[in-house]
């Protein structure tokens, strides 16, 4: 990609849609797809698709439309997922937990190296395929896998903590669970996943009679 192209914020937020739906087309065996069959997968409209992907530089051929092992393999250097990206899990609470024994990660890009927490119950038990680290070990954990990416499952008292010492070890990009809002330096990218106002912003248009997805780019 041409670094001096700039891709709007909205946009980027959409790529991983179509990337979900071009693993899913690959797995089935489908070679292209058109931006009518792209649309329909990530529920969106056709018009949008194509603006979406001419950013990339990317405009399909007519009559035939997007080839998916070029589309996913386009898609996956914009969003920086070329290679694996190492992620470590601190928390392995019931959601750690769930986290950890997500298959998904390992199809979109990303591959769990480690999980983490504090209690010494958990320490040494096996979840998810990975035996439990002592959070102490988190910098040694880092440097051993090349750690850039983490996410944070712990309650939302210790939240900061943990992103404080994640980032002192290095890691540049947080995931974070916890519903609390985190500090963070400028260099470092943060996003939170706060369950508890994904559903009372459903409550909202549900008591509207309006789906969500009116709401969504």
């Amino acid at each position: 990609m041409d670094e001096g192209r700039r891709i709007p914020q909205a946009t980027v937020a959409r790529l991983p849609r179509y990337l979900q739906a071009l693993v899913e087309a690959s797995e089935a065996g489908t070679l292209t797809l058109s931006s009518d069959d792209l649309a329909r997968a990530s529920g969106l409209n056709s018009a949008k698709v194509r603006k979406d992907l001419s950013f990339l530089g990317t405009y399909g051929t007519r009559g035939v439309g997007y080839n998916v092992a070029e589309l996913t393999t386009e898609i996956s250097g914009v969003l920086g997922l070329t290679d694996d990206r190492a992620v470590v899990i601190i928390g392995v609470g019931n959601l750690g937990s769930a986290l950890a024994s997500y298959e998904g990660f390992d199809r979109r890009g990303f591959k769990v190296v480690a999980l983490l927490d504090a209690d010494p119950e958990k320490v040494g038990t096996e979840v998810g395929g990975h035996v439990v680290r002592d959070v102490a070990e988190l910098d040694q954990v880092v440097a051993e896998h090349d750690v850039t990416f983490a996410v944070i499952a712990v309650p939302a008292a210790n939240a900061q903590d943990v992103a404080d010492a994640l980032i002192h070890a290095g890691v540049a990009a947080l995931l974070n669970f916890a519903p609390t809002h985190l500090t963070v330096p400028d260099q470092v990218t943060c996003r939170t996943v706060d369950l508890s106002t994904e559903l009372q912003i459903l409550s909202f248009y549900e008591q509207l009679g309006d789906g969500p997805s009116a709401a969504v780019g």
